[in-house]
């Protein structure tokens, strides 16, 4: 009973943290900032409710010029405290003077000031005659993705510091006897006190996140650690004075383990081949504003005819459907199911849904193709009612339609067959015969066609062979091989007429045009010096210091042994794939059955997501106070 309870606590605190907002949304216009409006978006009912309970219009935080204009009520979401770059927006709003009465929901931590404060502080924003109010929100936003997954964007974005970097911060000792066993340090370890304040600051903040969360799902939890940064997170909680209070009265037992993502990169960036969730987050557009959801091009429901696929004249369409029963059960066939399992499960909803609504559809048996479920889809074009009553399901089956036609698609498999094949070369030869066998597939843009790899592919590629091959032994024969690679990768990157958005953020270049050779010599430098730091990312470690078992043509993802409670909470720092959630939950369903397991952190990752938060992404920028 008490894992059926914690697992419904966990729908409940998404959709409960929106009723302070709901209940103050009438005749106001509501602003969220992008981590409350994709935990909106996945679990609290979309922008749809918040207008069905009044609100006169939805808005981005920080606003677009104009936004709001003339409404004298405003309700403000900021996923954090009110400070830094949520201050500015907040106060842009406020001080164009058209609002009058206020409302602020922030997250519990207050470091803005006290409640009192805050609402003295939009007093003066808004002028002389406003009126404010503040809610200090108890647990995080989060985004339930699925039954076992639940996103918390509002959480700080961490990526464990690889070896170099924590070298450089000398490895302070982290307080004896915390989660993880052992007291003193070791040079694989990271106290607090170690961390830059900026990377301290976001521990603080995830910790008193977390237990916020766990206050609110009524946890007594036993913390276990895979990494140094996992370990200074596990020990934080352990010694925080509120978890300390919580514990002591918390009616549910849990076990919580955290797990640094740098040290399995090849389950982030490899291609597991055979779920169909994956595939979609992989190769869609991402939705504007969003980091996780995507989006579905629904022009194929309509009467507009258009060869341009980037037309922005229809809305898109996204995944998260919280209000549609029927399509968050073909999601969670999606994310849970083998491809070809999931998509005949889509040709079931829908030719169910067409049957409901009495359309002239002829079932077929057999293997199902895209064209198939094209024809299907046609059946609702002009019906609207049929529209209305399934447009979630339609969405979701338009994204499977539009995944398994993408060119990137047949891509995928030559990924998994190169990635099987690696697995069999690293047994048998050494690092220098490996890259010197990639090389010739380093293509320039004038020679590549549809079917080559592009210079991010190989960044991909890099990566999970340095991940999978772990600490190796250096020398002249490796740095000469890496030398070529890296002549080739920038020749690839220079000769590139218009360097894609990623290679432009990784070269730290500005422009499409005309990529200096020197900026992107040094960017493939850099790369190479992280690419050795994830080789060293497990040097520390005794029980999980290999991700390769060379017997096999997989590669195994860490497996931390928590104590024997009902529910098992995972915390990925740094991301999480959903072959990931998809094989904990078939683990523990095989070997702890009734155990129910969920899985947490700030991000789902695809390949390209894992490349731009290692080699492109502004990691943690101090959010100073204005």
């Amino acid at each position: 009973m008490a894992v059926a309870a914690a697992a419904l606590d966990v729908r409940a605190a998404c959709g409960q943290a929106w009723e302070p907002v709901l209940a103050r949304a009438p005749r106001a216009v509501v602003f969220l900032d992008a981590a409350a409006a994709e935990a909106l978006h996945w679990g609290g009912g979309g922008a749809g409710r918040l207008l069905a309970a009044g609100a006169l219009a939805v808005r981005a935080l920080p606003a677009a010029a104009g936004a709001g204009a003339g409404a004298a009520r405003a309700v403000f979401v900021v996923s954090g405290a009110l400070r830094g770059r949520a201050a500015a927006a907040v106060r842009g709003v406020l001080g164009l003077g058209a609002v009058r009465h206020c409302a602020l929901v922030a997250a519990g931590e207050a470091e803005g000031g006290t409640r009192a404060e805050l609402e003295e502080t939009l007093r003066r924003w808004m002028g002389e005659g406003g009126r404010a109010e503040v809610v200090l929100r108890a647990a995080p936003l989060l985004a339930p993705v699925s039954a076992e997954l639940c996103l918390a964007p509002a959480l700080p974005p961490l990526l464990p510091p690889l070896p170099r970097q924590r070298d450089r911060r000398g490895g302070a000792p982290r307080p004896s006897g915390g989660p993880g066993g052992g007291g003193g340090s070791s040079p694989g370890e990271l106290g607090l006190a170690a961390l830059p304040a900026e990377l301290r600051a976001a521990v603080r903040a995830l910790v008193g996140g977390l237990d916020a969360l766990f206050a609110a799902l009524g946890l007594r939890e036993d913390s276990f650690a895979v990494g140094a940064l996992s370990r200074a997170v596990a020990a934080e909680l352990a010694s925080y004075t509120p978890a300390r209070n919580r514990r002591r009265m918390a009616p549910h037992r849990a076990s919580v383990v955290f797990v640094d993502r740098t040290l399995d990169l090849a389950g982030a960036v490899g291609h597991h081949g055979d779920n169909l969730a994956e595939k979609i987050l992989s190769v869609l557009p991402k939705l504007p504003g969003h980091k996780t959801d995507v989006m579905v091009n629904m022009v194929e429901l309509t009467a507009l005819q258009t060869p341009d696929e980037t037309c922005s004249v229809i809305a898109p369409g996204c995944l998260a459907q919280p209000n549609d029963p029927a399509a968050k059960a073909l999601w969670e066939s999606f994310m849970n199911l083998k491809q070809k399992e999931a998509v005949m499960e889509a040709r079931r909803h829908l030719v169910e849904a067409a049957s409901r609504e009495n359309l002239p559809i002829k079932m077929s048996m057999g293997r199902v193709t895209p064209e198939q479920l094209s024809s299907y889809i046609q059946l609702f074009k002009n019906n609207f009612k049929a529209l209305e009553n399934h447009c979630g399901l339609l969405q979701l089956v338009l994204a499977t339609v539009q995944t398994l036609k993408h060119p990137q698609n047949s891509k995928w498999d030559n990924f998994l067959a190169f990635e099987r094949l690696l697995l069999q070369t690293i047994g048998e030869s050494e690092m220098p015969s490996v890259l010197k066998q990639l090389l010739p597939m380093i293509k320039s843009y004038n020679e590549r066609t549809q079917d080559d790899y592009t210079c991010e592919d190989f960044l991909v590629l890099l990566v999970y062979m340095y991940s999978v091959v772990g600490e190796m032994k250096g020398g002249k024969e490796l740095d000469e091989a890496e030398e070529e690679v890296k002549k080739a990768l920038v020749k690839a990157i220079c000769d590139d007429p218009e360097p894609s958005p990623l290679l432009q953020k990784i070269t730290g270049s500005d422009s499409s045009l005309n990529l200096a050779p020197q900026k992107a010599t040094d960017a493939v430098d850099g790369i190479f010096e992280s690419l050795r730091d994830i080789a060293r990312a497990r040097m520390h470690m005794k029980q999980f210091n290999s991700i390769h078992n060379p017997g096999s043509n997989t590669h195994q993802v860490i497996r931390p042994h928590p104590g024997d409670h009902p529910l098992l909470i995972i915390y990925m720092i740094g991301g999480v794939t959903v072959s990931e959630v998809k094989m904990v939950k078939d683990m523990v369903a095989t070997r702890k059955p009734g155990t129910q397991v969920l899985v947490l952190s700030s991000a789902l990752l695809t390949p390209l997501s894992a490349i731009e938060l290692l080699f492109a992404a502004e990691h943690l920028q101090p959010d100073a106070d204005i």
